[in-house]
């Protein structure tokens, strides 16, 4: 399956309903319906008392087997049927419901059904107190598994799922609690020292100060200043906030980052999906095998005991369950998922977990994923004579006609410059010529000056940065450069991915020069400039048609068709863009290129952990089977095998939800 049919696989092709009744099976949770995440209403773990009757059977067994073993007194026929047949029924009701309703669809080949033939066989020829103990432990088994699921369903909602139910509007001048639902776009909403944001916005306030480790997996306080954006799931650390109301309830990032992490649980592996085709043709297998270690031995040994050959066969059935398998595979996505979440990275598919284990090559955009996409002035030279800080003065009182980016960087620059310019005039594709004080001011690039014939030093048209050249009263005074800062940790997320072995990539739209400079610096291996978007497309398919694995990494909206064109799409800084969360495959919340290779790691870790239950346990069912169909293991070690590897892998699982990434 290629990556395209992966991506637009839709969860109900593995998981419709075909009846009303099927829906009523999956109520009894032991359906193994795990491999899909509800977060919208997901109810709270079930406590111990709701299991009372298996507690109580389980209870039956120990007192009987004590009676058995420790006073050597048993309860005569038929007390003793009666008695187990109570406990059995009481540990074994959900099982034996599940396998009958199975049954009636023609579906004999399953755990249920499985186990139930196992233990009413045993009762068949008289084993009791094992049949009774088969049903208890499978039960209890059962249920371990279900709780370490439901643990990792709630680990993953709790982290997300920070949408508060109340939230405080401005209404005719007066604040009015709500539910978050009621909010429209536009109301002004207010939220105390302390509270979660409920919906999106913009600040309405001078400033505020948020935590915004649910949806960065950062928990460094960030400062927004007025006017800039404000997301659902955000904590106000500080002082009373109003935010102007920009998306619906249901439209919010965090409610999309939801239903993505939701949506992810349902798109399968390639080890998921090999496993339930497994599991298929595997259990048709065992029913089989279990038939012919009971009757092939009548042709072959004399005497015959069909009682001895019929207890093998039951042991081999025990054993044979595939429940560690079902289970602790999607357990063990689930955990890869949680991980990543907790660390800001949201993976749209289990599959691409997978995926990222396979990278060989990492390519991604400049501007936004290894810079930080917002100009700031770099140097400042002047000729002599000419102060720098005069300099920058009044070139920041021209520029703030303009609503250019590099403008914008002079001025930051600047900060608090009380200079103001009069008659400014913009030249277009040139820059900006005004008064400032009694002095003319030119500010603009090289061609401004050529066009009002003032000389220049020729090293100004080297300069591989951007650049603003100023001119005081018709001289060339000095140049401002500006460039895109390099992001702090980008030059680590380069040095990881090579310890990885994994090849670099850069493609830009800027020119080469600039290009070849920040790759320089970072130490990537290839970089490209100059380049259209179906330039980037015909690089990265250069790079496929070389069997190299593709993972692309940039703002998953300008560069989509290289996203689609990629093995994994990641985009970085999803959490302000509506468009990165639908086209990438995995998305970055906090811009941080260090977290591609957590990603990786994420996916390594992942797998690992899945192969290991995989081997463990058919491993020690194969070791089992033998043993059972020699005669050498019964149905007490039969179950406890079963029931101890399953117990085994989701432990081992377990491991996965309280790891640390650096």
């Amino acid at each position: 399956m290629d990556r395209e049919q992966e991506r637009t696989e839709h969860p109900s092709g593995e998981h419709t309903h075909e009846s009303n009744e099927h829906e009523h099976e999956h109520e009894h949770e032991h359906d193994h319906s795990h491999d899909t995440l509800d977060l919208k209403e997901q109810p709270e773990a079930e406590s111990w008392l709701s299991h009372w009757p298996l507690l109580t059977a389980f209870v039956i067994l120990l007192v009987m087997l004590t009676l058995e073993f420790g006073f050597d007194y048993q309860p005569e026929f038929p007390f003793n049927l009666a008695i187990f047949s109570v406990a059995f029924l009481l540990a074994g009701y959900n099982v034996l419901g599940m396998a009958w309703r199975k049954a009636r669809h023609f579906d004999f080949f399953n755990e249920f059904f499985l186990m139930s033939t196992a233990t009413i066989g045993a009762f068949s020829i008289g084993s009791y107190s094992e049949g009774v103990a088969v049903m208890v432990f499978y039960s209890i088994g059962e249920w371990f598994q279900d709780a370490a699921v439901a643990k990792a369903k709630r680990s993953i909602k709790a982290l997300l799922d920070i949408r508060p139910d109340k939230v405080t509007v401005i209404r005719d001048g007066q604040p009015v609690v709500v539910n978050p639902k009621e909010i429209k776009t536009d109301e002004t909403i207010q939220v105390k020292v302390g509270e979660k944001v409920a919906l999106d916005g913009v600040l309405i306030s001078d400033a505020g100060t948020f935590n915004t480790a649910a949806l960065t997996g950062e928990s460094v306080p960030d400062t927004k200043r007025k006017g800039e954006a404000v997301f659902a799931g955000m904590i106000n650390l500080d002082k009373v906030s109003e935010i102007q109301v920009t998306s619906l309830f249901k439209d919010s990032k965090l409610s999309k980052i939801l239903e993505m992490v939701q949506d992810a649980t349902a798109r399968k592996s390639q080890t998921q999906l090999f496993i339930s085709r497994f599991a298929k043709v595997y259990t048709p297998i065992v029913f089989t095998l279990a038939l012919l270690v009971c009757f092939v031995p009548y042709f072959f040994t004399n005497p015959y005991d069909f009682h001895q050959w019929f207890y093998r066969a039951l042991v081999f059935l025990v054993i044979s369950c595939p429940c560690a398998l079902v289970v602790s595979i999607p357990l063990g996505y689930f955990g890869g998922i949680g991980l990543a979440s907790r660390n800001g990275i949201l993976f749209k598919g289990s599959n691409f977990l997978d995926v990222m284990t396979a990278i060989t090559v990492v390519v991604m955009d400049k501007t936004g994923t290894l810079t930080k996409g917002v100009f700031k002035v770099q140097e400042v030279v002047t000729i002599d004579g000419i102060d720098k800080t005069e300099l920058v003065k009044h070139t920041a009182a021209i520029e703030k006609s303009s609503t250019h980016p590099i403008a914008k960087a002079v001025v930051d620059f600047a900060e608090a410059s009380e200079a103001k310019a009069e008659g400014v005039e913009e030249i277009s594709g040139h820059g900006l010529i005004g008064k400032v004080g009694d002095k003319n001011i030119h500010a603009g690039n090289a061609k401004l000056l050529k066009k009002y014939d003032i000389s220049y030093p020729g090293e100004v048209d080297s300069l591989i940065e951007t650049v603003v050249v100023v001119a005081i009263d018709g001289k060339y005074a000095g140049y401002i450069t500006i460039a895109d800062e390099i992001k702090e940790d980008a030059k680590e997320a380069i040095e990881q991915m090579h310890k990885l072995g994994i090849k670099t990539v850069m493609l830009s739209g800027d020119k080469q020069a600039v290009v070849d400079k920040v790759a320089k610096a970072l130490g990537i291996d290839t970089a490209y400039g100059d380049l259209l978007p179906e330039g980037k497309v015909a690089k990265v398919q250069a790079l496929k048609d070389a069997g190299s694995r593709i993972a692309f990494v940039g703002d998953g909206v300008n560069d989509a068709p290289v996203v689609a064109l990629a093995d994994a799409g990641i985009a970085m800084g999803g959490l302000g863009s509506d468009a990165t969360i639908e086209t990438a495959d995995i998305v970055i919340q906090n811009d941080q290129p260090s977290k591609i290779t957590a990603a990786i790691r994420v996916g390594k870790i992942t797998k690992q952990v899945v192969w290991q239950n995989i081997t463990i346990a058919m491993v020690v069912k194969v070791v089992v089977l033998a043993l059972g169909a020699g005669g050498i293991a019964n149905l007490w070690e039969a179950v406890i095998a079963d029931v101890g590897v399953a117990l085994l892998a989701i432990l081992n699982v377990v491991r996965i939800q309280k790891m640390h990434l650096k």
